[in-house]
């Protein structure tokens, strides 16, 4: 109680914000409870790629087929992972960064997931402002991307499909003709020959290449910023902003809304997707009948799945650390992790029966198979669910929930992923932060929010696209696997799992048979022959990427991981005495967890939360 006083007379006004009467941590806080702890953490995780990306991925490697590899893949490495730092963040009550003093020569790991999450955050909000352009745009009847408007090119059309007639090769006929899926014209029908097709694109296409991004031809083509999306990724920070204003103390508070909200938006969608025409041949395409199951044998669809639980657990990106690490020291980890991953998957699962009901409404509209509807990346979320809930009675409200939901769920990640970045600045400089939480919330969005004006240019997409395949891959397959190498190699495996058993009891050896195994082998094996598969470089549709563009992708690779040796040779040429004795010193633990640093009496075994 003397030290709370104190620490609240030091901190002045801010005092109240960020120590609560009940923080059993008072230098750095805990959750004001453990409703906003969860609801941050699954909000952290479920986020734009489980409605963005999972069903894309479903979909483009064989329906319900998919479901296979991701749920062996959530087993042998998602949940160990998200266990495993869960448990790291919250043993020690430290960031990222700071929770390597476990162990010196590699707390450059945690400063490769540090910068993973500012780079990830820089173009990550840009899809934000994707949402919130199109959120605003849907408040208009009819919606602008239902009909070829004013803004179009003669390549708009709402047919399907066209194709024409080469009369010069057809003696028979006077001059080019139509013809749709061979029909026929003056009793004949036009010889395949003859057909050539027409390029034609539907009016959601065209309105978010020649509207929404005025989009140029490659990465080479900049052009000026698109002002309508500098705006919305303007508002997109200053709502980050303003809920992190306070730090967790404020955003446990937004969390109770924007976590919640995008379930009952899905069960609407899902209620509303079943019961349209042709909403059964999209489900059976994602689970059922119509599923590929030849596609297990291919390499890709595993490196997917596993691409897809690290994204969307966020595992690796220094998130769950640093929100596990404001939790109460008996809190029960465990639990809290697999309540979480189960959470998350239960919510990617959920989302594709919402999106694939209404994709399948649309290719009955469109008389096509299911697998050609939806293009790839970004066409799911801004082309082909906008086309199809154009097609629906009352179709603006159906798109202003569809794009606010996307809204709530990139908010909730962006949240953590800015916390991460503050909180290792609070950690690193305690004494120079600790009542200036507001101003480091704020600066770092005004700085991320300069740093993504090139992703709303008229190369923006091009950009962003670069971001997400290289940002958001091989770093994290590195950062895990040193990870784990470290904590179960160098740390030692025991004594981490004595660290968790002194948080949440002790558990037989048959409970950790498992979670050692994982933690041990399967899991670095996993990370191991997914980091050896092929690589392919970037594109975005048919636009390939120039020389200078991949290679720009991998400097920002290395930009991320350089950080990991030079940090291991900085702490070796500081260290002092023999060689034995610098070896020493750079694998042994350096820190203490929470409850040594400040009272042994925490440390008692007690019932976990």
């Amino acid at each position: 109680d003397k030290r709370l006083k104190c620490m609240k007379r030091l901190m002045g006004k801010y005092a109240d914000s960020y120590v609560g009467s009940n923080d059993e941590n008072i230098d750095r806080g805990n959750w004001t409870n453990k409703r906003e702890y969860m609801l941050s953490m699954i909000g952290y995780a479920v986020g734009l790629g489980n409605v963005w990306r999972f069903p894309y991925l479903a979909y483009k490697n064989g329906g319900g087929a998919f479901l296979i590899p991701y749920v062996i893949m959530l087993a042998v490495a998602g949940i160990p992972l998200f266990f495993l730092e869960s448990s790291f963040g919250q043993f020690c009550s430290q960031g990222p960064v700071n929770v390597w003093r476990a162990l010196p020569i590699f707390q450059g790991v945690g400063v490769a997931m540090v910068l993973v999450s500012t780079l990830v955050g820089i173009y990550y909000n840009v899809i934000i402002s994707y949402s919130l352009y199109y959120m605003f745009a849907s408040f208009q009847s009819p919606l602008p991307w239902s009909d070829c408007f004013y803004w179009s090119n003669s390549n708009c059309s709402l047919t399907p499909r066209g194709t024409l007639c080469n009369n010069t090769l057809a003696t028979n006929w006077s001059e080019p003709v139509i013809v749709a899926n061979m029909t026929l014209w003056e009793n004949e029908t036009c010889p395949k020959e003859n057909i050539i097709s027409i390029p034609v694109q539907s009016p959601s296409e065209q309105y978010w290449d020649l509207v929404a991004l005025q989009r140029s031809s490659g990465l080479d083509e900049t052009g000026p910023v698109v002002w309508h999306l500098a705006l919305c990724l303007l508002l997109g920070w200053l709502l980050i902003a303003a809920a992190l204003y306070k730090g967790i103390k404020s955003s446990g508070k937004v969390v109770y809304f924007t976590a919640t909200f995008p379930y009952v938006v899905l069960l609407i969608l899902l209620i509303r997707g079943v019961t349209l025409e042709g909403a059964r041949d999209g489900i059976e395409f994602y689970i059922g009948s119509q599923s590929n199951l030849t596609k297990l044998g291919e390499a890709e669809v595993w490196r997917d799945a596993a691409t897809q639980i690290f994204y969307s657990l966020s595992v690796a990106w220094g998130g769950v650390t640093a929100l596990s690490s404001y939790n109460k020291f008996h809190n029960n980890v465990f639990k809290d992790a697999l309540t979480v991953c189960l959470t998350n998957c239960g919510t990617s699962v959920f989302a594709g029966f919402a999106i694939f009901s209404i994709l399948g409404h649309m290719a009955h509209v469109y008389g096509k198979p299911v697998s050609e509807v939806a293009q790839a990346g970004f066409g799911l979320a801004f082309i082909a669910y906008p086309d199809a809930l154009s097609k629906l009675p009352i179709s603006p409200l159906w798109s202003i929930l569809f794009f606010f939901m996307l809204l709530t769920l990139g908010l909730d990640s962006q949240f953590a992923g800015i916390e991460v970045i503050s909180t290792c600045l609070q950690d690193a400089f305690p004494e120079r932060f600790k009542s200036k939480r507001s101003i480091i919330s704020v600066g770092t969005c005004a700085i991320l929010f300069l740093l993504g004006l090139p992703c709303v240019t008229q190369a923006g997409i091009y950009w962003v696209t670069l971001m997400d395949q290289f940002c958001a891959g091989f770093v994290l397959l590195i950062a895990a696997l040193l990870e784990l190498v470290g904590i179960f190699y160098f740390y030692g495996g025991n004594r981490f799992i004595k660290d968790i058993e002194m948080m949440i009891g002790t558990r037989s050896s048959l409970f950790w048979l498992w979670w050692r195994a994982c933690w041990f082998f399967i899991t670095p094996a996993v990370i191991l022959v997914w980091s050896l598969l092929t690589f392919r470089p970037p594109s975005y549709g048919t636009v390939q990427y120039p020389a200078w563009g991949v290679a720009l992708g991998w400097c920002m690779i290395a930009f991320c991981l350089i950080w990991i040796p030079l940090v291991a040779v900085w702490k070796i040429l500081c260290a002092q005495g023999n060689p034995w004795q610098v070896g020493v010193m750079c694998i042994h633990s350096s820190w203490s967890s929470y409850c040594k640093l400040h009272t042994i009496s925490l440390c008692t075994p007690s019932r976990p939360e």
